[in-house]
């Protein structure tokens, strides 16, 4: 009788589920983060804006088309598509249109926004019309001091008819992940003085990664960015002085050349100024385009807004860096697929993007009470895109060789497959290093990360008009190893060539033949779980290719004259 009453109720939650329609989310995380307090349901009629993400065509071409323009052997190799080509590749079809236009105007919501390749829509409805058009989503406003966000405390699903048509709504999940630079003090602080300073500064960068002082941009059509989010700004001022105190030795701008968003106000962020300080002083003399993203609404998400312009701007950097990143295992996995087809469509144009790594080494999860396994960051996982970890002089205060920084983020994906550019690197890999996690704690067959490194800590930031020192994160190494980049696709253009796009297939082909294009770190290891089986340690840096630190770190030079 009891198991009768029990396949009951079971049949009963799935009848009610049905009823409700689809949930394209299943497996995002509700966990709101520490720090964000909820405040109050929002009232009927304060406006919300929701994000759909419209199910694509030709997605299986795209990624074929991706492989082939980023394949140096490749007689189509830089043949990039423009922005109009893409949209007629990827845009949804007129089907997915009309039936998603339908279902919303049904609604009552008509202040809808598109973009380029169509492949989004942005639309501002109020919380009762979005509650009713999304069933089960239950919109609260959070706060977090001065911060508010408003986002739902329960999963959302769509109308079955509707689904099929729709990767993911945004604005309803995925509060913003704060990433907190590090301070590292090394014993005295030295004072700053316009001669010796102790720490990395933009001369001690071009000194390890042998850039001269004429390694500097001079194409018009060249360019690079970053991009920032949550509350993230950085000053004029600040890069000015930053510029007076460490930019002698090389030519350079003073100012950034286009900000994209809000500004805003008050403070500059430590880690907004480390971005653009950096890639500005390595990609010297560059024209720099700075994202800005800090969350107009409180129902809109930062980073899904920078997806966005990507697809809506025809004229758009060559490089991007970026310092975001997530715990794969917070997201769902439509809304990583999706992204990840974004990355696509980037490389397809022949963006180059890369994401630090993240500064948890290989991370930490707990998955029952005596079973823990790492960690893996998104998108720093993404097949898509260039991952740069952290490394440390040897000697802190001497220009030397490299070793791991412990927390340099690296390991492999939950979600991605590891692509085939990197299989025989990764397999090199494990048959040759002797430090090795048991596997219960990784995915083996996951896409691998980082690709490349550059050093990650005891940066000299200027914040605020305050020379800050000790600074330290993968946040610096990717804007180091970004500006790097951006001087090869200045040489690239000036011959004729087309920009280094999506740069992986290239890099792990480059190496595989044995070149001095990077300088191998092979010591060191990074952190983990602090448990009675790894030890708090992850993985280990070894010759060639490691989870670590990728390829190594740039020999500007030889890399250069790899990718020409």
């Amino acid at each position: 009788m009891e198991r009768r009453f029990f396949l009951f109720v079971l049949v009963g939650i799935k009848l009610n589920i049905a009823e409700c329609g689809f949930y394209p989310e299943p497996d995002q995380s509700l966990r709101v983060p520490d720090g964000w307090l909820p405040a109050q349901r929002l009232s009927r009629t304060d406006p919300v804006i929701l994000t759909f993400a419209l199910r694509q065509q030709n997605v299986k071409k795209l990624e074929a088309l991706v492989n082939v323009l980023s394949d140096p052997d490749s007689p189509h190799y830089g043949l990039f598509l423009s922005l109009e080509e893409l949209r007629s590749l990827v845009q949804p079809s007129d089907e997915t249109m009309r039936t998603v236009r339908t279902w919303l105007e049904k609604h009552g919501i008509l202040n809808c926004d598109s973009i380029v390749t169509g492949d989004f829509l942005q639309c501002q409805t109020d919380a009762r019309t979005a509650e009713e058009l999304l069933p089960g989503a239950r919109l609260v406003r959070y706060l977090k001091g001065d911060k508010s966000i408003v986002r739902s405390r329960s999963p959302y699903s769509l109308d079955p008819d509707v689904a099929p048509h729709i990767d993911f709504v945004g604005g309803l999940h995925r509060f913003p992940k704060e990433r907190e630079v590090l301070r590292r003090a090394k014993g005295k602080q030295y004072e700053v003085t316009a001669g010796f300073h102790m720490g990395v500064t933009p001369s001690v960068l071009r000194q390890r990664y042998n850039l001269s002082a004429s390694d500097v941009g001079t194409h018009p059509n060249n360019s690079q960015a970053c991009a920032q989010f949550l509350e993230q700004y950085f000053h004029p001022a600040d890069l000015s002085e930053f510029m007076t105190l460490f930019g002698k030795s090389f030519d350079h701008h003073l100012e950034v050349d286009h900000v994209v968003g809000d500004q805003g106000g008050g403070r500059a962020g430590l880690e907004a100024s480390l971005d653009v300080e950096y890639i500005m002083s390595m990609g010297a003399n560059i024209s720099t385009w700075v994202f800005s993203n800090p969350g107009r609404h409180e129902s809109q998400e930062p980073f899904l807004d920078w997806i966005l312009l990507l697809s809506n701007m025809s004229s758009i950097p060559w490089i991007h860096t970026i310092s975001y990143g997530d715990d794969e295992d917070s997201l769902s996995v439509a809304y990583m697929q999706r992204i990840n087809v974004e990355f696509m469509k980037a490389a397809a144009r022949g963006l180059t993007i890369l994401f630090a790594s993240g500064d948890d080494g290989a991370g930490c999860r707990q998955v029952s009470k005596d079973r823990n396994v790492f960690r893996p960051s998104f998108p720093a996982s993404s097949p898509y895109v260039t991952t740069v970890g952290g490394t440390s002089f040897k000697n802190p205060f001497q220009v030397t060789y490299e070793v791991t920084d412990y927390i340099s983020g690296g390991g492999f994906s939950n979600v991605f497959p590891m692509p085939d550019y990197q299989v025989s690197a990764v397999s090199e890999y494990f048959t040759s290093s002797v430090k090795m996690p048991p596997e219960s704690y990784y995915n083996r067959s996951g896409r691998a990360y980082p690709d490349v490194a550059a050093l990650s800590d005891n940066y000299w930031v200027v914040t605020n008009r305050v020379p800050i020192p000790w600074v330290s994160g993968t946040s610096a190494s990717t804007p180091v190893f970004g500006g790097i980049l951006a001087l090869i696709n200045d040489q690239r253009i000036k011959k004729g060539l087309s920009p280094l796009g999506f740069l992986n297939p290239a890099l792990y082909r480059l190496r595989g033949n044995g070149t001095e294009a990077l300088y191998d770190v092979t010591e060191g290891c990074h952190i983990s779980c602090f448990d009675d089986v790894v030890l708090a340690q992850g993985f280990c840096a070894s010759p060639s290719w490691d989870p670590v630190t990728g390829w190594g770190t740039p020999n500007y030079p030889e890399l250069l004259k790899s990718l020409l």
